[in-house]
């Protein structure tokens, strides 16, 4: 492809007290330097691709920047020994859609060693559908059985279920054999959710008054989005030597809790990182969720937009108006 051609994406201003997100022509010339380019076909409209968008955090560490975390399409040109034009790969992470171009354009440019080739038998679209929160998702688990937790051990708790990361973990858990019960403040998706294997559907106000040190046991494991009050909340609940994997702060980066649960249950609270997570693991994620994810769980929780839908759409995302995953069609224009 030609630096020259000219192709659509949305770009983010960024300086001040200025935000602004708009959609653009460009060039490549116009991108960061990578030693690949990709056609990107889809990529997928996360809460971290939103508050980057709307202004809502300072998400944006560039200015001006093509948002987007997430990304999968075809390398159309490299300069990398390990990847070959023609090769279908997939990137979340490293920064993409905060410090270095993302995945809301037609093509993009990043570094090799960033990419991670595209499982076998997985489509492309899948990639997406699964994306970030996905990946987060299979995180947690593999965080929850490196740390003993099995399906005889109990109850295991997920917050935000009907978002990205919560809708995948509560079907990787119960895909698993795991009891869960999934914790939403839209208990309208309740049929939904169990048709992903929630055993249990509770409202998130249960969490949401002023955490005690300790209260009633409750969940042997828990995968948490919320941060802040919630956090707080599930930790006091949590059975002795309980695990919670947290990998979200949709309701703040504080914690309001003590020492309790810690000292006195033994629970482990657990931080998972998806953005600097090393090569090695994630094609081990990858190829797991290739393997676990269900195509049909997929579909159920899963919509399509395109690139033009992505700026409104961030706006319903954070007022909390969006659920499960969006993935953003970006070759069909």
């Amino acid at each position: 492809m030609a630096s020259t051609s000219r192709f659509r994406a949305i770009r983010v201003t960024a300086e001040k007290d200025e935000h602004h997100a708009e959609m653009a022509t460009i060039t490549l010339d116009d991108l960061m330097p990578g030693d690949v380019v990709v056609k990107v076909k889809h990529s997928s409209l996360n809460y971290k691709d939103a508050l980057a968008i709307t202004g809502r955090a300072p998400v944006v560490r560039r200015s001006p920047l093509v948002p987007g975390i997430d990304l999968a399409g075809t390398v159309v040109e490299t300069s990398a020994a390990a990847f070959a034009v023609g090769d279908d790969v997939i990137l979340t992470g490293w920064g993409v859609g905060e410090s270095h171009d993302g995945g809301y354009a037609e093509y993009a440019r990043v570094k090799s060693e960033w990419l991670v080739p595209l499982p076998g038998g997985m489509a492309v679209a899948t990639a997406m559908s699964i994306g970030t929160a996905g990946f987060t998702a299979m995180l947690c688990v593999m965080a929850l059985e490196e740390n003993g937790v099995q399906p005889d051990s109990g109850d295991v708790l997920v917050t935000g279920a009907t978002g990205g990361v919560g809708s995948i973990a509560v079907a990787l858990l119960s895909g698993a054999g795991y009891s869960v019960t999934a914790c939403t403040g839209r208990t309208e998706e309740a049929p939904l959710l169990r048709e992903s294997g929630a055993a249990q559907v509770i409202h998130r106000s249960e969490f949401a008054e002023s955490p005690r040190p300790l209260a009633r046991s409750r969940w042997a494991a828990a995968v948490d989005v919320a941060g802040s009050v919630t956090l707080a909340n599930v930790l006091s609940q949590m059975n002795y030597g309980g695990v919670v994997a947290a990998c979200g702060l949709a309701h703040g980066m504080d914690l309001p809790t003590s020492v309790a649960p810690f000292i006195l249950r033994g629970v482990r609270l657990i931080g998972i990182d998806s953005v600097m997570c090393p090569a090695g693991l994630r094609n081990k994620v990858w190829q797991r969720l290739a393997a676990e994810v269900s195509p049909q769980t997929l579909l159920r929780m899963t919509s399509h937009i395109l690139l033009d839908d992505v700026i409104p759409m961030a706006t319903e995302m954070i007022d909390g108006r969006t659920k499960g995953r969006m993935v953003v069609d970006i070759a069909s224009l």
